[in-house]
């Protein structure tokens, strides 16, 4: 799994960006609390496609899947496996009765925007995407 995700960095152009351990993405998906469901394409036992699920919570909308990547090697695009995994996220979604799914896709990845135009989704361009890193919650953390 851990593959694939770097394998993503490295085609989204940021490989530095993957910095999570090998023993924290364990825990989080098979330990102890689990926070992140994951669909996996296998290819003769290796892993070649990968869809990772977790929940969100909107105070307007409720609980919400959150599809964080979907990835199929490179050598198994258009096969139908990113399908295959898509559609395991849509079931697992309705089964466990959230209100919705949600995933964000870069604006010049057009493969990605191709595969998600088979499907009814809303594209939201109005959202500003923001985050702050760990090293920088802990500086303005020592400012509070």
């Amino acid at each position: 799994m851990m593959e694939l995700i770097r394998e993503l960095a490295f085609y989204e152009k940021a490989p530095e960006e993957v910095t999570v351990t090998l023993e924290e993405f364990k825990d989080a998906g098979f330990g102890k609390n689990p926070v992140y469901t994951s669909f996996v394409a296998l290819s003769e036992n290796k892993i070649i496609g990968l869809a990772l699920l977790y929940i969100r919570y909107s105070t307007w909308k409720g609980r919400r899947a959150y599809l964080e990547d979907l990835i199929v090697t490179e050598s198994f695009r258009g096969k139908g496996i990113g399908k295959m995994l898509f559609d395991a996220c849509l079931l697992e979604t309705h089964q466990k009765g959230y209100n919705g799914m949600t995933w964000q896709v870069l604006e010049w990845n057009e493969p990605a925007i191709n595969f998600y135009r088979k499907y009814p989704y809303r594209h939201d361009a109005e959202w500003v995407n923001c985050s702050l890193e760990k090293n920088q919650i802990e500086l303005l953390v020592k400012n509070l």
